[in-house]
């Protein structure tokens, strides 16, 4: 792949077949700006409860151990997400649980100052809000290097997909592709500040 190319891996926080917020990031790849390649990750509902007793390199369950090394080797994260009781879904946050981790101090964080960009969808006039407020929270922990705008909180969004489940709203096309070139700002940045290696 080409230093230029800039890899996003996408994550939907929803396991419904026919997600808004899945479709979200269909519609990402369609609008992604140049240089942008953005691959869907599928594997969330194969995400075992957070087990403490477990997270090691040596006894982490194997879809763990594969996102883990699919963020890592991605140059950022787009997560969508629906909300669930004013917060982000538990299947989420527990995904998140899991690669945030190092506890033997060898492996490194997969989330550390990784550049990650926010959006998602629900069907209530307010959108994913509070979702998006909860993760934020959870992005300043790990210190990754969080897109601050544009907010793409797409709201009824029922009213923004045709029956294909294809985006269809210009506004928050128009959004998503700020966002995306917001975050390819952000490796960029990222890469210039970076040590030139031999």
């Amino acid at each position: 792949m080409s230093q230029s190319t800039i890899d996003v891996l996408a994550i939907s926080g929803s396991l419904r077949a026919d997600s808004h917020n899945t479709a979200l990031l269909r519609a990402a790849r369609t609008v992604a700006p140049d240089g942008v390649s953005i691959d869907l990750y599928d594997g969330l509902r194969d995400i075992p409860p957070y087990d403490l007793d477990l997270d090691t390199p040596d006894l982490r369950p194997a879809p763990v151990t594969r996102l883990r090394a699919r963020i890592t080797a991605a140059d950022a994260l787009l997560i969508a997400t629906p909300e669930f009781n004013y917060s982000m879904p538990g299947v989420l946050k527990n995904a998140l649980d899991w690669v945030s981790t190092d506890w033997t101090g060898t492996e490194g964080l997969p989330l550390h100052r990784k550049p990650v960009a926010l959006t998602g969808a629900a069907p209530t006039n307010f959108g994913s809000v509070r979702a998006q407020l909860a993760l934020r929270q959870v992005f300043l922990w790990t210190d990754s290097d969080l897109v601050v705008k544009p907010e793409v909180i797409v709201f009824r969004s029922h009213e923004r997909f045709d029956e294909k489940g294809n985006l269809v709203d210009p506004t928050t096309t128009r959004l998503l592709t700020d966002l995306l070139v917001a975050l390819r700002r952000k490796v960029e940045t990222a890469r210039s500040a970076a040590p030139a290696t031999a």
